[in-house]
């Protein structure tokens, strides 16, 4: 038997012992809760099962079982996220079939050299880039995987090689994970601090967290992606195919797509100011992409290439954390863990590691989109256990919640999987691989930051 099925095993009876032991303690509501959050979390976590047929068994089991109401279990078909997936999967059908992908492959190829270390360098500073512009990580996977495919043909890496990959994931994690450091660029940041402001009157500036937060979050993460996906994907592209400048004229399918891109990308870096929501701008170009008239995405370009069953991939994650939310499970869980927590006055290093290691696992039954909002209502109590300045103890959300140990913790990896084609134990690979670079080196180093800049 193969490891990943011993595990699902162990999270079988793990969540078969939940339901005989928590109803001695909890209400049966809450015992079939955690049942069903360890099973789903098992088979997202060993791949025992493709995605989206966990996905379906968790809405199955839920409902025939009573777990939750309707509206918590299908809440992901409601949520923006999912359309904004639904919209990316439209754009990146539309960039293969008119060939901008390609013409945009190649004029970046250009820019970024003939190295295979230069091109995931490259892709990974052009996903932190997007993030000071762009508010959306699905947004920014959803922009740039299609386009990191097409690089990808351009050097000459098939579907199922290192180089693929590792382009692949470039564009993924870095327009993802290093962007955590910029305040407005992800949800879980814009959560914790709207919380932080109502609950306590601590008010989040955008200089202060950036300088908190973007040299070891930001620079030195982006630097540990980068040499993570050169040590398990090294390749080397085909030079003479990199190169090889297109002179051709841009086709009226390539025009109407760029403007369409352009528009789309002017109306998610200004959401500021029309206050339009990513995936309802991001479903409007993906409207106008399939309109007959138009003729980017032909009707059987869409039934055949647009990938569904990420959808429910998607819509399983969010149902997961909503169910979680409902149960009170991840409050159970916080106040739990920080019951044992070693946390005193005057051992910073002690408390510094507690406080960013929790909210990190914390995460996996969560998802990082709900670690700030079970964390935040507990920051006054562990502030005051710790000693430590209420700011600091909230600061600290941010390392956890962006160390994402499993993928399915983050839907814009999730989703640029999906969109990739690739294996979600791949993303397992680079995320547990991170994870400990993170707590090796990154947290020490956030901790000797944090010192000097007089926060601990």
């Amino acid at each position: 038997m193969t490891l990943p099925r011993i595990f699902a095993l162990i999270a079988f009876f793990l969540a078969a012992l939940s339901l005989v032991v928590l109803p001695q303690w909890f209400p049966v509501e809450t015992a079939k809760s955690a049942a069903l959050v360890i099973m789903t979390i098992g088979l997202w976590a060993t791949g025992v099962l493709p995605g989206y047929l966990t996905a379906l068994l968790f809405f199955t089991v839920a409902m025939l079982f009573r777990v939750a109401p309707v509206n918590i279990i299908f809440s992901g078909f409601q949520s923006a996220a999912l359309w904004l997936v639904f919209a990316g999967l439209v754009l990146g059908v539309a960039i293969q079939e008119t060939a901008l992908g390609e013409r945009m492959a190649n004029r970046v190829v250009q820019r970024l050299g003939n190295s295979y270390p230069g091109i995931i360098g490259g892709l990974v500073l052009i996903g932190v880039i997007l993030g000071f512009l762009m508010p959306s990580s699905l947004g920014r996977v959803v922009l740039l995987v299609p386009i990191a495919m097409a690089i990808a043909d351009r050097c000459g890496f098939p579907a199922g090689s290192n180089g693929r990959t590792g382009i692949i994931f470039a564009a993924a994690f870095g327009s993802n994970l290093p962007t955590f450091a910029i305040l407005p660029s992800n949800v879980p940041n814009l959560i914790l601090a709207g919380a932080s402001e109502s609950l306590y009157h601590v008010t989040l500036s955008y200089g202060q967290y950036l300088l908190l937060h973007f040299p070891v979050l930001g620079l030195s993460k982006s630097v540990a992606i980068i040499a993570l996906i050169l040590l398990y994907y090294p390749d080397k592209p085909n030079l003479d195919r990199a190169m090889t400048p297109d002179l051709s004229p841009m086709s009226t399918g390539e025009r109407r797509l760029a403007a369409i891109l352009f528009l789309t990308l002017g109306l998610w870096m200004t959401d500021g100011l029309h206050h339009i929501s990513p995936a309802w701008i991001g479903l409007a170009a993906a409207m106008v992409c399939l309109l007959p008239g138009i003729g980017l995405v032909p009707g059987r370009s869409f039934s055949q290439r647009v990938n569904f069953a990420s959808l429910f991939y998607v819509a399983g994650i969010i149902g997961l954390g909503s169910l979680v939310a409902y149960s009170g499970l991840g409050k159970l869980l916080a106040q739990a863990s920080f019951a044992v927590l070693p946390l005193k006055p005057c051992a910073a290093i002690q408390n510094f590691a507690s406080l960013t290691g929790s909210a990190a696992l914390i995460g996996v039954v969560t998802t990082v989109p709900g670690t700030p909002a079970v964390l935040t209502p507990l920051a006054g109590d562990l502030a005051k256990a710790s000693g430590l300045p209420l700011l600091s103890v909230l600061m600290t959300q941010v390392i956890g919640f962006s160390t994402v140990i499993l993928p399915y913790e983050a839907a814009p990896l999730v989703v640029a999987v999906q969109l990739g084609e690739l294996s979600m134990v791949q993303a397992l690979k680079l995320c547990l691989s991170l994870s400990l670079v993170t707590l090796l080196l990154l947290i020490p180093l956030d901790f000797l930051w944090w010192r000097w800049l007089g926060m601990l």
